[in-house]
């Protein structure tokens, strides 16, 4: 099976959309896949500085916790990006990361297959539209990569919510099953 890749980027203590990837882990877990999650509490991420010496070098000039991440991505054959959606748009912290992840581009990269799973207090189905359209713009750089779906949560606000919506913790828990 394959090697998994969940990474949560809410800041949020007890967030939401961490409840829900917990549920994803599990879905995965239960049918063979080595899931590890990854979260960006406590983690510092810089911005891109753009000078793109990591084009040469694969590897980034900024010493902070994106290199230890970006090695994680690299190995991974299936990632799954976790966001709450504020504005309308993924997280800044996990539009900071993917720019971070410039440095794997020119690499040998493992990852063919990402997902993104989004949290919302609104609950239209427009809500996750630009936060799936950027993480699909970062994959189609990829060229051996593939988005292969997304997974939306809204109606969800309030600190722990996510913990009593059966019906939400249950969609997350079948998503990590379908996993490939």
């Amino acid at each position: 099976m394959s090697r998994v890749l969940v990474i949560t980027t809410s800041l949020r203590v007890r967030s939401n959309s961490d409840i829900l990837a917990e549920k994803v882990v599990a879905g995965a877990k239960e049918v063979g896949h080595d899931v590890e999650l990854l979260s960006l509490k406590g983690k510092t991420v810089n911005f891109c500085r753009g000078c793109l010496a990591c084009q040469k070098t694969q590897k980034c000039v900024i010493k902070d916790d994106a290199i230890e991440i970006a090695e994680k991505v690299k190995n991974a054959d299936t990632l799954v990006f976790v966001s709450p959606i504020y504005y309308y748009e993924m997280s800044g912290q996990l539009k900071t990361l993917l720019d971070r992840l410039n440095s794997l581009y020119p690499s040998d990269y493992q990852f063919r297959n990402v997902y993104m799973l989004t949290t919302a207090a609104e609950d239209e189905d427009f809500v996750c539209e630009k936060a799936v359209s950027g993480l699909n713009g970062w994959v189609d750089c990829f060229e051996k990569a593939e988005f292969k779906g997304s997974l939306f949560c809204g109606g969800i606000n309030d600190m722990g919510e996510a913990a009593g919506r059966e019906t939400e913790l249950q969609e997350a828990y079948e998503f990590g099953k379908t996993l490939v």
